[in-house]
């Protein structure tokens, strides 16, 4: 039945589509008749949400439920706003806890990092080397497309951007970065002071004996599944957000916008296509990985990570392909675990290319100083998130403040953060397996291929 329904709201929508062109060369038609089939489309796709059960259908349909209200019904569709704004205030509550949890837990919950010696480096070493090069290649994407420039936004985001554009001077934005009051910054929403205390407090809080350790190790861990479930519950507005948002800005500036989330989403692609042949195949190479053995391990993690856009997922089936594909266990239980902390390449990828975006569609010049030191901001806001979807939205709404960004844009980027969401998992997934072979190899570990037969798939809870 749900395939059902899917299909016929995207016939109904085709029809609408051909009776559109049609009627735009001339061809008689009835005036309601392509209004009639395109809203009878909505409601074939709202019933195969409904069916779903999943916020996923939820969220692409109230991109279409937005784009019809703001083109039919305009001057009801720019009260919509205030949706979006509430669900974007829901979500800056989320920030500072969430960086706090994680970077504290994760810092201080790997604090064994001394006894593991040279594998714990050398993870690090290929980790940020790793992370640094796809940040670029997305910040050198972006700035080649500039498929945010043409973007036309409300009158309101334009102002925004005006006020966004009066910078201080690097003395005075070296200086911000360090806090003075923790509660104040949290309460301003300086998002990279609280990242910045949140380091020095994990670092610190290694450094205490074992006993005096846990038990704030145990809050911080404690609030990080908190704060992921608190997530999860203001995510269940985020279609009325998204349709709020898009229904005002296309009854304000019409259709242009989607063609740019569109253009980002092929930019995107183009840009993880690179990065797997330009960057994780070499590194495959000189470690001399045995590149036929390893695509099919990590076939079958990468399909779970596309299909469920969380690492998370394919976690147990990693590490399983892995140790098959003849790492050592001890090593797989270390790098894979910790690469979803520090070896995050396709959400910091996708971060450099949204942010920019952003600031492009606002139309915010920033210079090159400006978006390396932005690029330096998102590879300390992005640690320890990634497996979860959609959690990377919350870093980039945090780094959007950071700089004087207009919000609006982000919450438009979330229509189309699934289709994205996917693409990017699928790289932390390989990247991640392709790590804990590297360094096996670096180690003199890596024993290869143990088996010709895959092993057998993990039983889902």
């Amino acid at each position: 039945m749900k395939r059902k329904l899917l299909i016929l709201g995207f016939a109904l929508y085709f029809v609408a589509a051909i009776l559109q062109v049609a009627a735009t060369h001339g061809v008689a038609l009835p005036a309601a008749a392509g209004f009639t089939l395109r809203w009878l489309a909505l409601a074939a796709l709202i019933g195969y949400a409904f069916l779903s059960r999943s916020l996923t259908p939820w969220i692409l349909v109230s991109m279409v439920i937005g784009a019809e209200l703001g083109a039919d019904f305009p001057h009801a569709a720019a009260h919509l706003k205030v949706l979006g704004d509430i669900f974007l205030r829901m979500i800056r509550v989320i920030i500072a806890p969430l960086l706090f949890a994680t970077l504290v837990s994760g810092i201080a919950g790997h604090s064994d990092l001394k006894q593991v010696g040279r594998m714990g480096i050398k993870a690090m070493v290929f980790f940020e080397t790793v992370t640094t090069i796809a940040l670029f290649l997305g910040l050198g994407a972006i700035n080649l497309t500039k498929v945010g420039a043409g973007m036309v936004l409300p009158k309101a985001l334009g102002a925004a951007a005006n006020v966004a554009a009066t910078r201080p001077t690097a003395a005075q934005f070296i200086l911000h970065i360090f806090p003075e009051n923790i509660a104040k910054s949290v309460a301003e929403n300086q998002i990279l002071q609280v990242v910045v205390f949140s380091i020095l407090f994990g670092i610190a809080l290694a450094m205490v004996p074992g006993e005096k350790r846990k038990p704030l190790v145990s809050f911080s861990e404690s609030l990080a599944e908190t704060m992921f479930k608190f997530t999860n519950l203001v995510m269940l507005f985020a279609p009325a957000g998204i349709a709020g948002a898009i229904a005002y800005t296309v009854a304000t500036t019409g259709f242009r916008a989607m063609y740019n989330l569109g253009e980002l989403v092929a930019t995107l692609y183009v840009a993880l296509f690179l990065f797997v042949f330009g960057v994780l195949l070499p590194a495959a190479l000189i470690a001399r990985v045995p590149i036929r053995a390893f695509v099919r391990a990590v076939a079958e993690p990468a399909t779970i990570g596309f299909s469920t856009a969380s690492s998370e997922a394919a976690l147990p089936r990693a590490m399983e392909a892995m140790e098959a594909l003849g790492v050592p266990r001890r090593t797989v239980a270390f790098v894979i675990p910790l690469g979803y902390s520090f070896n995050l390449a396709g959400s910091t990828l996708y971060l450099s290319l949204a942010t920019i975006f952003v600031a492009q569609a606002a139309g915010i010049h920033l210079t090159w100083g400006q978006q390396v030191f932005m690029m330096l901001t998102l590879m300390l806001t992005s640690k320890g998130v990634a497996g979860v979807s959609r959690a990377v939205f919350i870093i980039l709404l945090a780094t959007a403040d950071q700089f004087g960004l207009p919000r609006e844009p982000i919450l438009l980027l979330l229509g189309v953060d699934q289709l994205m969401d996917m693409g990017r998992t699928t790289i932390n997934v390989i990247g991640n397996c392709l790590a804990s072979a590297v360094v096996a190899r670096w180690e003199g570990d890596f024993a290869g291929e143990k088996t010709t037969e895959a092993p057998a798939p993990a039983i889902a809870d």
